[in-house]
C-alpha cells in the first residue's frame, strides 16, 4: 500500500476513534444516570461492552497502519 494510502486511511481511522471514545463516553455517562435513577442498566452495559470491542478494533486498525509507516 502506498504511503498517501495508508495515511489517508490512518486519518480516517483517528476520526473514527475520536468519535469512538466520544460514545463511549456518552453511554459511559448514560449508565451513571440510569444507576443513579435506579433503572434498569444490563442492555446499556452491554451496549458499552460492545461499543468497547468496536473501539479495541479501531486501536488495532490504527496501530496496525502505523506500523506499516515504520521503514
Amino acid at each position: 500500500m502506498y504511503a498517501t494510502a495508508i495515511y489517508d486511511e490512518l486519518r480516517q481511522v483517528e476520526r473514527d476513534v475520536v468519535e469512538g471514545e466520544r460514545r463511549l463516553a456518552e453511554q459511559e455517562a448514560l449508565i451513571v444516570e440510569m444507576k443513579r435513577q435506579n433503572e434498569e442498566t444490563s442492555k446499556a452495559e452491554s451496549e458499552l461492552e460492545r461499543m468497547r470491542a468496536d473501539q479495541r478494533r479501531r486501536d488495532q486498525d490504527r496501530q496496525r497502519l502505523l506500523s506499516r509507516l515504520q521503514p
